[in-house]
């Protein structure tokens, strides 16, 4: 799913949203908006007497464990996943189940029954992309509509028909659709990583409003971090996974006192930087972001929900370990980040359904390595090989979800990824890039090539793995 010469912003691989899935929540959603759109465009809107959805693919298959229904329902509701508040989304689908009616954009009603309106089309696949969707609109006046959506990875919508979902494509002052491209332009300008990343941002708004906005998006990882680590009891879907956030930040504190989020990062200081400790802190961090996500919680797509973990993560242990609490860091950090999961989704992909595992935590892990890197003095190129080592060990991960939830084997790989990315990041700043034998451009290359090689049934479906290997008997959804 190659997208060369898209220009993309920090704001398009971290985007706010709610779990559990960004290919499966949030990139419906947002079909389901533009869909909405499409017929208030239109002047369809108030003439719609029924709208069918048909998922199809890897959409169809674990649809149901990545509440893909549910977040169909809240886009064509004119719910905006950026806004809504947590609390509200399923009062609001019980609501719809009960009276079995829909009100379209908020503003106009129709009859809609979820289990017949929305069809999961398990045995068929359209050949663009695993994840599509396709809405029916039937008309008063005799027409009807038809459009279908492909959720590509990362919160990322693609309209049949459409080249990509950026209309915003920009003439970048540093064009970049490959690595070598990137320390191109840090060779001839002698800017790092996140200054030539800041200079393309410059072309969407002032770099005022860019470091506004990244900030923004911090302060809602960290949220995400804090209320997760403060949260006890048993995810939804029927696993009984039990929240392990909660009683490991409960362990690592102690004694200490704290009230809010900054005196609770003064109290993980206070015990020290023993290596167990860093360890089990930065696994917590993890665990905390992706337990949100499992339970319909505020995430931010890093690059994306199922990997949401990793690059918060990161950044924390950068936080409490590293003295990184500093905005021009946490700026730093998201900017580099940023351009290597913009790197990977030109020359490859951030869909688990077309890459496996690889294209979620292998990526989210390269983005952090590569980000902690560089807030830690090292050069482009230890940044771009810190990204390298973080990918080319997560090479062939396959995404097996069992029960097609966002849980098993998910929360902990977030964990391993978090891990493998400051392992990497500690291999580069200590190593001469100048012996490294393989390239980042290489490693992304491998990755397509291993995604188009990688069995289906290892791409999100459910249909390997742990998902068939592990028996369980969970309720009908």
């Amino acid at each position: 799913m190659s997208l060369a010469n898209e220009s993309i912003s920090v704001f398009d691989i971290f985007k706010i949203g709610i779990g559990p899935s960004s290919s499966h929540t949030l990139g419906p959603w947002r079909a389901a908006q533009r869909f909405i759109e499409s017929l208030s465009d239109k002047k369809y809107l108030q003439l719609t007497k029924s709208v069918k959805v048909l998922l199809f693919g890897s959409l169809a298959k674990t649809g149901k464990g990545h509440g893909t229904d549910i977040a169909v329902q809240l886009g064509l509701s004119g719910a905006d996943p950026v806004t809504i508040e947590v609390s509200h989304v399923r009062p609001k689908i019980a609501d719809i189940n009960l009276m079995k009616k829909i009100v379209l954009a908020g503003l106009h009603e129709i009859d809609f029954d979820p289990r017949e309106d929305i069809e999961f089309l398990f045995s068929e696949s359209l050949p663009f992309h695993p994840n599509g969707i396709t809405f029916l609109a039937e008309l008063s006046n005799g027409n009807s509509i038809a459009e279908t959506y492909y959720s590509v990875g990362g919160g990322f919508v693609i309209k049949e028909g459409e080249g990509s979902n950026n209309n915003q494509n920009k003439n970048l002052p540093f064009p970049i659709n490959k690595s070598e491209d990137l320390l191109h332009w840090c060779m001839k300008t002698g800017f790092s990583v996140s200054e030539v990343v800041m200079e393309n941002e410059n072309a969407w708004r002032s770099e005022k409003e860019t470091i506004k906005g990244v900030l923004h998006i911090w302060n809602e990882m960290k949220d995400c971090i804090y209320r997760g680590c403060h949260i006890s009891g048993i995810l939804p879907g029927g696993l009984d996974v039990k929240r392990r956030a909660f009683d490991l930040n409960k362990k690592l504190i102690g004694a200490n006192q704290y009230n809010d989020y900054n005196s609770w990062v003064d109290s993980i200081k206070n015990g020290g930087n023993d290596f167990k400790y860093t360890l089990d802190w930065v696994s917590c961090f993890a665990l905390a972001v992706n337990e949100e996500n499992a339970s319909f919680g505020r995430v931010v797509t890093a690059p994306t929900n199922g990997a949401a973990g990793v690059v918060p993560a990161v950044l924390q242990y950068f936080i409490c370990f590293c003295n990184g609490n500093k905005d021009e860091k946490i700026v730093q950090f998201l900017l580099t980040a940023s351009e290597i999961g913009s790197i990977f989704k030109k020359g490859a992909t951030l869909s688990a359904a077309m890459g496996g595992c690889q294209a979620e935590i292998g990526v989210s892990s390269s983005m952090a390595a590569a980000a902690l890197t560089e807030c830690m003095g090292g050069t482009q190129r230890q940044v771009l090989m810190a990204a390298e080592i973080a990918m080319e060990h997560h090479l062939g991960l396959t995404c097996d979800p069992i029960g097609g939830l966002v849980q098993i084997p998910c929360i902990e790989r977030n964990t391993m990824g978090a891990i493998k990315a400051i392992t990497a990041s500690q291999l580069a700043l200590q190593s001469s890039p100048d012996f490294a034998i393989v390239s980042l451009d290489a490693v992304v290359k491998t990755m397509w090539d291993t995604a188009k090689d990688m069995d289906n049934k290892y791409k999100e479906t459910a249909d390997g793995g742990l998902a068939i290997n592990v028996p369980l008997s969970l309720p009908e959804c």
